[in-house]
């Protein structure tokens, strides 16, 4: 009998470390409710200054795959009318036909295709971005920023991160002027495990 016990909490411990070993995935909810997730971007203006703004409509979610970065996910739609740069005549000239033309195109997206580690907390994530119609591809450098319990009962994780491209990779061509060709855009992304 005490042989059975003895093979029966061997085979427990056996299925404990290889349900660890092959952990699931795991999935994050981007926290724009709590107001924890930014999409910001810095463009210059006539070569002078920078001209700063944000996306504060978007939702979306990450996977991290523990057992293989590589394979982690990205998915995030932003609401292109809600531009805001604090300005609101220069944020309906944005919105309109000239630049992004919102009523068209309401949702820009990002899906990575992978994730390139690059050390203990960053990585370049590779993926498709689809702006005004068009879909190209785009690497985000994002640096993990931290992880852990929150007071509430739930388990956060959040990243930072940054890219640049040429509008005109978009179809956006509206003349900025010579020193106005590429936008560099942050993030800052807190997500809740689900």
């Amino acid at each position: 009998m005490k042989s059975l016990q003895k093979i029966a909490a061997s085979c427990l411990i056996a299925g404990a470390m290889v349900s660890s070993a092959f952990a699931a995935p795991e999935t994050y909810k981007v926290d724009t409710q709590g107001q924890h997730a930014f999409i910001q971007f810095k463009i210059p203006h006539l070569g002078y200054s920078m001209l700063l703004g944000e996306f504060t409509k978007f939702d979306g979610s990450f996977t991290v795959d523990t057992e293989n970065l590589a394979d982690s996910k990205v998915d995030i739609t932003i609401k292109t009318e809600s531009l805001d740069s604090n300005h609101a005549q220069r944020d309906k000239h944005i919105r309109g036909g000239d630049m992004l033309n919102v009523s068209k195109f309401p949702e820009a997206t990002f899906k990575s295709t992978k994730v390139e580690v690059t050390g203990d907390k960053t990585a370049k994530v590779h993926g498709d971005l689809t702006l005004h119609g068009v879909t190209k591809p785009i690497t985000l450098d994002m640096t993990q920023i931290g992880a852990g319990d929150d007071p509430w009962g739930g388990y956060r994780m959040g990243f930072e991160g940054t890219t640049t491209f040429a509008l005109a990779d978009f179809g956006i061509d509206y003349d900025l002027g010579p020193a106005s060709k590429e936008v560099e855009i942050y993030v800052s992304i807190e997500g809740i495990k689900q």
